[in-house]
């Protein structure tokens, strides 16, 4: 209930702080990943043509996206695959089920834009991975992605979207997530 009540408050806090602080609204990670707040559906043109996304995980619950982001629908007009992974905000972090089918879903794609022979079966585009602020639910979900895809640890991941992304805001929960998807997922690769 929390998280629904101070849900637009929130927002509005998040859209004031990129106007007035040097915070961007979302950051690429790397050649696949663009992490960040909630995409506003007068972004869309802007993120497919300009950001070249192809896809879409969102880990905001249905009442976040009714008014100013499009649903599944909408994104598959333009197109572009669509992920929910529905997570409260604030108290809960995404469940590691959740965090796998994700980190599964960005793989699909690569990043490259010239369909570059040597990523075979993967589509080409980037993918939007977003919460209300892309700062917890959403940091965690791509610090899995950057896990499986280097080896690395939570703390290496985290540190690297934290040059990329200064204001993402880790959590007890959220670190706990982390370090259980290493665990579960990477531990032995090393």
């Amino acid at each position: 209930m929390f998280a629904r009540v101070t849900f637009y408050p929130t927002l509005f806090y998040n859209m004031v702080m990129e106007k007035i602080t040097s915070r961007r609204w979302y950051d690429r990670i790397d050649e696949t990943v663009i992490l960040g707040a909630l995409p506003f559906k007068s972004m869309t043109k802007k993120l497919i043509e300009e950001e070249k996304i192809a896809a879409v995980v969102s880990m905001n619950e249905d009442y976040e996206l009714k008014l100013f982001s499009n649903t599944a629908e909408e994104w598959a007009k333009y197109g572009i695959k669509f992920l929910q992974l529905s997570t409260t905000d604030i108290f809960e972090t995404p469940c590691q089920k959740k965090l796998e089918k994700g980190v599964d879903f960005i793989n699909q794609f690569n990043g490259n834009l010239d369909n570059n022979p040597n990523n075979e079966g993967k589509l080409p585009g980037r993918v939007y991975v977003h919460c209300k602020a892309g700062r917890t639910r959403s940091a965690t979900l791509v610090g899995c992605y950057l896990m499986k895809k280097h080896g690395w640890t939570p703390s290496e991941a985290v540190d690297y979207i934290k040059n990329k992304r200064e204001h993402i805001l880790l959590h007890t929960a959220q670190w706990h997530a982390l370090k259980t998807f290493h665990q579960s997922n990477l531990q032995n690769q090393r």
